[in-house]
């Protein structure tokens, strides 16, 4: 039973693979309460985050940081209590000995919706700024389709053999987050 006096260590737990064979998230975390540690490909430790459903969080972490998530270590609990929570989120961190990146300097890439606005073109920049309000969010649709094709392809190329689909009323927005 986990408890905030016994917290397993980091380091006690196992590597699990971000996508299984079939490209895939595991499916053992659909609906589960806990912490979750995120490592890149060389195994340095990018993000420590806690849910309600890890399942849906990893996706999300997954669709915006696709090129930082190729290991998990987790830790689940049985009822929600936030303090238990944080409190292994602390410890994991302290452990570490540095904040990963995705809970400092990056937490608005790991957290935030993508804001596409940030990857327009020259062309689309003086292209939105002399639309009116229609022509601007009809840009921004376009802009946040153009990005949205990107990520699909990277993970495509990462084996990705998982439903994706974006929230297709933010994407007015110039925003991509998962539906």
């Amino acid at each position: 039973m986990i408890s905030e006096t016994h917290i397993p260590a980091l380091s006690s737990l196992e590597y699990l693979s971000y996508l299984d064979e079939s490209g895939k998230l595991p499916e053992e975390l659909q609906g589960k309460i806990g912490v979750y540690a995120i490592f890149n490909q060389e195994k340095v430790l990018q993000l420590i985050g806690y849910s309600r459903d890890m399942y849906l969080s990893l996706k999300q972490h997954l669709v915006r940081q696709p090129q930082n998530c190729y290991w998990l270590k987790v830790q689940t609990i049985e009822r929600p209590s936030r303090s238990i929570l944080e409190s292994i989120q602390t410890a994991w961190i302290e452990e570490n000995g540095v904040t990963p990146v995705g809970n400092a300097a990056d937490a608005d890439k790991w957290n935030q919706p993508i804001d596409t606005r940030s990857t327009m073109t020259d062309e689309e920049q003086t292209n939105y700024i002399s639309q009116d309000g229609i022509g601007q969010l009809k840009l921004l649709k376009k802009v946040a389709r153009r990005v949205e094709e990107q990520i699909l392809a990277e993970l495509k190329l990462r084996g990705v053999e998982m439903e994706i689909r974006f929230n297709p009323k933010l994407k007015e927005s110039g925003l991509l987050d998962l539906k």
